[in-house]
């Protein structure tokens, strides 16, 4: 949890729209989507791929809140998106000062 000083920054909550726009951005620098263990576990038991998930973010729309992550210039919010042909998937994201994007999970949406 966040605590405040005279010296906090409060990052202001940025819109879906600009969220949006920031993650398309950052997922079309494929190197910048970092995968953990927790993500790479859930795609290999629901059969996403990678790519199906880089897609969705490139494609996708946010879908609920979005909420300040743990670390100052965190954001995190889930994407949601049809893969063509598939299923629609959601991707719950932390977006690290506008530069990276860490996938914490992936799920399909329609179960």
């Amino acid at each position: 949890m966040r605590q405040a000083t005279a010296k906090t920054v409060v990052d202001f909550k940025p819109s879906a729209e600009r969220i949006q726009q920031t993650i398309r951005a950052i997922a079309e620098k494929d190197h910048k989507v970092f995968f953990g263990p927790h993500s790479k576990r859930r795609m290999h038991e629901r059969g996403i791929t990678r790519l199906d998930a880089v897609r969705v973010l490139k494609k996708g729309h946010v879908d609920g809140v979005i909420v300040p992550g743990d670390k100052v210039g965190e954001w995190k919010c889930k994407i949601t998106g049809k893969v063509k042909g598939s299923r629609e998937i959601g991707v719950v994201t932390i977006v690290s000062n506008g530069t990276s994007i860490f996938v914490k999970t992936v799920e399909w949406e329609d179960l």
